[in-house]
């Protein structure tokens, strides 16, 4: 049985989703940048996600972005679907197109998880050794001096969106937002402090291609414009053994992250014990907040947030 998801309004994430079986299905060119970048922008405007930033690799993509309404899974559930179903179209492939694994969603709970996270989405390419710098990557991203203040999209691809259907506009566009916890009178600050970890981010990557036995070069963009969407990443990787629901930030004290830690455990056992007493058919119980699947389809008493974010088992009477 799969972990509860805990989905509250106002929280910032950092999105990732694989191809299956790491296929180059999302190799950067015009029509897939086109596809993603559009239904991106529909699709965040349809649920209200704030985008902050954005790196679409051949083999899974990465958002960071905030939540407002509390709505990620119905934004999730709709991007997947249709990028997949575009994705196929274009590319002329009858399997599945994300991998079977849930998608991973982390929610960044300090200032620094938000620069950290989001420089290491930009660094995506360097570290993955097929550019030397996260600005020469051709596929759809967000550069540093884009954020908080660039916009992007794409007009709608043809061949694949009704275009009679007023959910498929000619043009879709999506500004880029600042996180929540940065103030516009700190914006040019908060983009330093990015591009100084994407700076420490490029010289790790560099130092590890110089420290392979066999000297090696980055792959280049024209490069990873050519290889075949149909092959599959052959590097070594290794198992996915944790599936990490928070960050707070490298430099943070221990007991900040014991702290996140013991609310994901009370959570986690307040949502069990709803459960078991919903099973019972008790249906007065209240789940903790944040609670979603009860909530949004079997229409479940939310219990009220407490001092320390979550709500003990309550009977709403």
């Amino acid at each position: 049985m799969s972990q509860p998801r805990h989905i509250l309004p106002g929280a910032t994430y950092l999105i990732t989703r694989r191809v299956q079986r790491r296929h180059f299905l999302l190799r950067p060119d015009s029509a897939i940048n086109q596809i993603l970048l559009y239904l991106l922008a529909v699709s965040a405007c349809l649920y209200g996600l704030q985008v902050h930033a954005f790196c679409a690799m051949s083999t899974h993509y990465h958002l960071v972005a905030t939540d407002v309404q509390g709505v990620l899974p119905h934004f999730l559930r709709d991007f997947h679907r249709i990028v997949a179903l575009c994705t196929k179209v274009l590319r002329k492939w009858e399997g599945t197109l994300w991998d079977h694994e849930p998608t991973s969603v982390v929610e960044l709970l300090t200032p620094d998880a938000v620069i950290e996270k989001i420089a290491y989405v930009l660094a995506n390419p360097v570290a993955a050794g097929l550019v030397e710098h996260a600005h020469q990557w051709p596929g759809a991203k967000v550069d540093v001096g884009e954020l908080g203040r660039g916009t992007f999209g794409a007009t709608r691809p043809t061949g694949f969106l009704d275009p009679t259907n007023p959910q498929w506009p000619e043009e879709a566009m999506l500004p880029l937002h600042l996180p929540p916890t940065v103030a516009q009178e700190g914006a040019e600050d908060f983009r330093r402090q990015v591009a100084g970890e994407l700076d420490r981010l490029e010289a790790a990557a560099h130092a590890e291609m110089q420290k392979q036995e066999q000297e090696r070069r980055f792959l280049g963009a024209t490069r990873a414009c050519e290889v075949s969407p149909y092959d599959r990443a052959t590097s070594f990787e290794l198992l996915r053994d944790r599936n990490p629901t928070f960050a707070v930030g490298r430099q943070q004290d221990t007991a900040l992250k014991i702290a996140a830690a013991t609310a994901v455990s009370k959570f986690r056992a307040a949502y069990r014990a709803a459960l078991g007493l919903w099973c019972g058919l008790v249906r007065s119980i209240a789940f903790p907040a944040g609670t979603w699947w009860m909530r949004v389809f079997h229409g479940a008493n939310i219990a009220v947030v407490d001092g320390a974010g979550v709500a003990d088992v309550v009977l709403v009477v």
